[in-house]
């Protein structure tokens, strides 16, 4: 029965507009007929974003969950002028380099895409990820490139991860071709990637010591029997909205509940489950929540407060402690971080006698680790309360041979600020993804200290930052590390000294 059927006979405007109803559904079906099956096609290499690349006919294509080797029938689902993108529906040959992933929510979570690729592969194709943005973008000659750090750790090894609730859980393929009506929409979970207010529920996450999956898995089974509201992200109502779990390489853990509470049922609510899990895990060392009742997530303009326990945790490294509040940054693989923060002192070539400045410095876990070796060290940082964190963690290891400065970087680090604390003879950098602002480079520049530490998440902007100094600074050595396994982040150290 088409339209026209069902619905009978149509008045003389509809009339009008029937033409271009059929048109309009003529071209989707020309659209749809545009994206062709592409049978037995060979996996070539490894692209950006944790996706694999093939090419057909001289047509890019990117595909996400295989691996070079594969040989795979392709469903185009997008097309564009210089590159496609696909989905493998059908495996003719699977390539050796495949393993099995052990997480029964890869391939729909969009996390941990490499897991069907071997961990040696991983860091292979990671260590030419820094070498073709380092010699491409960059255009960076590289006369010591190391061999990428791997992790000895490649499942349990975060030590934060945040699960989000919704009272609209996405509905996997299977559950969707069962087509019946679920009781339980609620879940705690990932977003799913393209849909913000749907998650996935999550059973099992391999990535932080299992008992992050106890307590996520505890507290939603109690949201479940007393029938607390998960929140909605459309309409903004509900009560549970978040969940942050972090351990520490000290054995502390931390949980910080995200709400909505907007009267005194709410907050009684909100207190039951925090008692709840005060009771069920007193290994919890700090409970703590946030009343946030705003349109997203963000914790940095709200107070966390204490429910049971300390407002933070610690980390520790060569006999060093560091404070972690809930909003402080540190890097989510403690284990890793120790080797990277070794590589970046080594490459600081440190002698005792050194001015050092540490750019985006958070809770000043840098500084502080290069501080026995140096004269002095100023660290900056955006965010107040990390800065505060620093400060307190130089105090209680002793050290005091640092300074601590809160705000934007372009605007704290001006050439009057160096006039006042001195010339840098080493600048250590640790910017977020996007890299350095051109004013910072620019006062970087001007100051010209002997050598530079750049840390870098992400090797694409850092190799951009990298041909801007490249005037007076030459690359003198490289050092990925890979904090990330079965991704396809990676961090990259770089060494670079006065022309």
């Amino acid at each position: 029965m088409n339209f026209f059927e069902k619905h009978g006979r149509m008045s003389g405007k509809m009339y009008k507009f029937a033409p271009k109803l059929v048109l309009l559904k003529r071209t989707w079906q020309e659209r749809k007929n545009e994206l062709p099956l592409l049978e037995k096609v060979t996996i070539t290499d490894v692209a950006a974003e944790g996706k694999a690349v093939a090419k057909v006919n001289e047509l890019v294509i990117f595909v996400p969950y295989v691996v070079p080797g594969d040989v795979v029938d392709l469903q185009v689902k997008r097309k564009k002028n210089h590159y496609a993108e696909a989905v493998a529906v059908k495996f003719h040959e699977k390539s050796p380099l495949r393993t099995e992933p052990f997480c029964s929510h890869f391939g729909v979570c969009g996390g941990c895409k490499w897991q069907c690729l071997s961990y040696e592969e991983q860091l292979k194709y990671k260590q030419k990820q820094v070498f073709d943005n380092l010699t491409r973008i960059g255009k960076v000659e590289l006369p010591e490139f190391r061999p990428i750090l791997g992790s000895e750790k490649t499942r349990f090894y975060r030590n934060k991860l945040e699960f989000t609730f919704s009272n609209k859980r996405w509905l996997t393929e299977e559950e969707v071709k069962q087509d019946v009506k679920y009781d339980q929409m609620n879940a705690v979970g990932f977003h799913i990637p393209g849909a913000f207010d749907k998650v996935l529920a999550i059973d099992k996450c391999w990535l932080q010591d299992d008992i992050s999956n106890q307590i996520r898995n505890a507290v939603r089974d109690y949201a479940y029997a007393h029938n607390f509201p998960f929140f909605d992200l459309r309409t903004q109502e509900g009560l549970l909205r978040n969940i942050m779990i972090r351990t520490s390489s000290t054995g502390e853990l931390m949980v910080v509940l995200q709400c909505k509470v907007t009267d005194d049922e709410g907050r009684r609510k909100m207190e039951e489950i925090l008692q709840f899990m005060a009771d069920s895990f007193p290994q919890i060392t700090s409970l703590m929540y946030v009343i946030n009742n705003k349109c997203n997530d963000t914790i940095g303009d709200l107070d966390v407060e204490v429910f049971k326990g300390n407002d933070h945790i610690f980390e520790e490294m060569e006999g060093l402690r560091f404070k972690v509040g809930p909003k402080s940054f540190y890097q989510t693989n403690s284990e890793q971080a120790y080797n990277l923060y070794k590589v970046a002192r080594e490459f600081a070539g440190l002698t005792g006698n050194e001015l050092v400045y540490d750019l985006y410095t958070g809770t000043g876990t840098i500084a502080n680790f290069v501080a026995r070796q140096a004269r002095k060290v100023v660290g900056i940082e955006y965010v107040p309360e990390a800065i505060e964190d620093a400060k307190v963690n130089s105090a209680l290891n002793g050290i005091d041979n640092t300074l601590f400065y809160a705000g934007d970087m372009k605007d704290i680090l001006t050439n009057d600020f160096i006039a006042e604390h001195g010339r840098p003879d080493v600048i250590i950098t640790d910017p977020p993804r996007a890299g350095m602002h051109n004013d910072v480079i620019d006062v970087i520049l001007a100051a010209e200290p002997k050598r530079i530490v750049y840390v870098s998440c992400n090797p694409a902007t850092q190799a951009r930052d990298l041909q801007l100094l490249d005037g007076k600074y030459k690359v003198t050595a490289v050092q990925p590390v890979d904090m990330f396994p079965h991704t396809h982040h990676v961090e990259n150290v770089v060494q670079l000294e006065r022309r």
